[in-house]
């Protein structure tokens, strides 16, 4: 039986699509076979036919997971299917913990409510690499579905309901000094954004002398109008209330809990890099950790800044977490980031975790016993001013091949005023001048849309490089 299913297309994190146009019933139990099918034949010592699958708030996403662990099921698999929307990054712990051949996530992360997804994990609990994925890809159509109805699976013991996330909590609050963050007294915000870490931090945090505040815990399956990213435009209601009401800090989770944005205490937004090089700076000086850190091509130079002060080595990927779990698995990361918000932490899975992230900003905070203001005016002081921003623009997809090409071979010979001394074009093209400014034009995986990156030492700067990008955009389609 071959089928074909043309418009399942997996990407940087596996397969998106807007619900009841592709994302159907139908569609996602072809991928769930080709996932059965697939992992049947990676078997690995350390492993059991064992499958963990969860899911997110989004609207269908409970039934769509059931139709997931039916299919597994069905294929002889033992699925651990968890009880109510879960993060991402505790299924994929629940992945490593439980020895399995793989997790499921029907999740759509920070996309419209009208989408659902479907993300891969693997057996140590990072993200599906693009040969996994395009195997799994590959394998869509080819046999039929082979499913047990739930209740059947149940009575045999090969689906469990189980919630993965008490024994999770557990994990994370071994990797922090949860002590000194019980008797600090914080004031710890969380915005939601309506997506599964609502109310992760009152148990994360039940019986310490901690105070928490969850903005947009509801479970609404329309994410209050918003889309559930970790940007500042979807949390202007919250940063208004931390200004009436102030707290020591204000973490923001996207729909999954994977990744993160943030607020100082009085609603200020903060970029993902100023958390990033906050967390940096308290492993190096704090936790006294070494080893290499792992940065995406779009994150802050001010990390290069860091580690050439304590002599750290500096890895550089493309972006997209699946390369920064890359280099995890290959040892010896102090820690791993992106500027979309994904931070990646040594002794756990080599996966992004939003509420690990925020447990870590607890700790720093309870240690240096400082205002976070005054944590982020020392960064500047130490390591010079570094502004950041990113604009989306519509760019065909049939022109983006032309326009790199182009930006490659014809770079701008200055930014600010300062000569371009690095072009790199491994993942969409970068210039970096000699001032330390840099510019970047990369194109989204899926979409005609050209993201373009800028950072300097004053907004006003990243603004003119802003303009610059669009520049060399508009001037590639005349």
């Amino acid at each position: 039986m071959t089928t074909d299913h043309p418009n399942i297309k997996f990407g940087t994190d596996g397969w998106r699509a807007v619900m009841a146009e592709d994302f159907t019933f139908a569609n996602v139990r072809a991928v769930a076979q080709a996932t059965a099918d697939y992992f049947r034949r990676r078997k690995t010592r350390t492993t059991r036919k064992r499958m963990v699958v969860g899911y997110d708030r989004r609207f269908l996403s409970d039934e769509f997971a059931m139709t997931v662990a039916e299919v597994l099921a069905g294929n002889g698999y033992e699925v651990i299917l968890t009880n109510t929307p879960t993060p991402t990054p505790a299924v994929s712990w629940a992945v490593k913990a439980g020895q399995g051949r793989a997790g499921v996530m029907l999740t759509a992360s920070h996309n419209p409510a009208r989408f659902n997804g479907y993300k891969l994990k693997l057996h140590h609990g990072g993200p599906a690499d693009p040969d996994t994925c395009s195997g799994v890809e590959a394998l869509i159509g080819k046999h039929p579905v082979r499913s047990m109805p739930f209740k059947k699976a149940h009575a045999r013991k090969l689906i469990r309901v189980e919630d993965v996330r008490p024994r999770y909590y557990r994990a994370l609050r071994k990797l922090v000094d949860f002590k000194l963050i019980a008797k600090s007294g914080l004031h710890f915000g969380h915005e939601a954004l309506f997506g599964v870490g609502a109310g992760c931090f009152e148990e994360l945090l039940e019986g310490t002398n901690c105070k928490v505040t969850t903005f947009n815990g509801a479970h609404d399956p329309n994410f209050g109008g918003i889309n559930p990213e970790p940007i500042a435009r979807n949390y202007t209601a919250t940063a208004e209330a931390l200004r009436r009401k102030p707290v020591d800090f204000c973490l923001v989770t996207d729909g999954d809990a994977d990744r993160i944005g943030g607020m100082d205490g009085r609603g200020n937004a903060l970029t993902t890099h100023q958390i990033i090089c906050l967390l940096l700076e308290h492993f190096i000086l704090r936790r006294q950790g070494r080893g290499r850190v792992v940065k995406a091509l779009t994150t802050t130079s001010m990390v290069d800044i860091i580690c050439g002060r304590y002599d750290l080595e500096l890895t550089e990927t493309g972006v997209g977490f699946k390369y920064i779990c890359e280099e995890m698995l290959r040892g010896d990361v102090l820690l791993g980031f992106e500027e979309s918000g994904g931070v990646g932490f040594p002794n756990h899975v080599p996966e992004r975790d939003g509420l690990l992230a925020g447990l870590m900003m607890l700790e720093l905070l309870a240690m240096e016993k400082l205002p976070l203001t005054k944590l982020l005016a020392r960064l500047d002081s130490e390591y010079s001013p570094h502004r950041y921003d990113r604009l989306d623009t519509h760019f065909p997809l049939e022109k983006r091949g032309e326009l790199m090409t182009q930006c490659a071979v014809y770079p701008p010979k200055q930014l600010l005023g300062s000569p371009v001394e690095r072009l790199q074009t491994f993942d969409g093209v970068k210039f970096t001048a000699r001032n330390g400014c840099w510019l970047m034009l990369r194109g989204s995986g899926t979409e005609p849309v050209l993201r373009i990156y800028a950072e300097a030492p004053t907004e006003a700067g990243v603004a003119h490089l802003l303009e610059q990008g669009q520049n060399l955009a508009r001037a590639s389609l005349r």
